[in-house]
């Protein structure tokens, strides 16, 4: 979505100059508000991001097998169940904590009030959903510390994985 490339002169277009920062920028802040009370609006945004990043995701998995510089690759992808691409990949983990403090997360994060955040979960699918399609849950309820153990050992894991299909 940065300045000047195809998603963001698209998004532009779509919801006009109001959404820009004066750089240039998308103000992710008064995108979100009308993204996330307008289903249309969304599915346009999610269907124009989501296979850009898959894209993308695909380019960077080839260049370091290529370079045969890793053993597995990770991806970040808040919404990869939702966008039906959890198939892609050979494990999914979703992160996943407790309703209360992913409210309050959000509203941190983005500056915005709790009703708000709410309305942007609430417009998700819910979490109970993602861990269905799950093959490693990460909880992030806890302190840090707590969740970086538990991402260490969920790692290990992964590694196990990716020799035990023949690595």
């Amino acid at each position: 979505m940065a300045p000047g490339r195809p998603a963001w002169k698209r998004i532009v277009a779509r919801f006009g100059r109001d959404i820009l920062r004066a750089d240039g920028t998308i103000d992710r802040a008064r995108l979100g508000p009308l993204v996330f009370s307008d289903p249309d609006a969304r599915r346009f945004l999610d269907g124009l991001i989501h296979p850009l990043v898959l894209a993308e995701q695909e380019q960077a998995v080839r260049r370091l097998e290529r370079e045969g510089r890793v053993r597995i690759f990770v991806s970040e992808a808040a919404l990869t169940v939702e966008a039906g691409y959890a198939g892609l990949f050979d494990r999914v983990v979703v992160v996943h904590c407790d309703g209360a403090e992913q409210v309050r997360r959000l509203s941190l994060r983005d500056g915005v009030d709790v009703e708000t955040a709410r309305r942007k979960i609430a417009a998700q699918m819910p979490q109970e959903e993602k861990l269905k399609h799950a093959d490693y849950a990460l909880d992030t309820t806890g302190i840090l510390a707590e969740t970086v153990e538990r991402t260490e050992r969920l790692y290990a894991q992964l590694i196990r994985d990716w020799e035990n299909k023949g690595g």
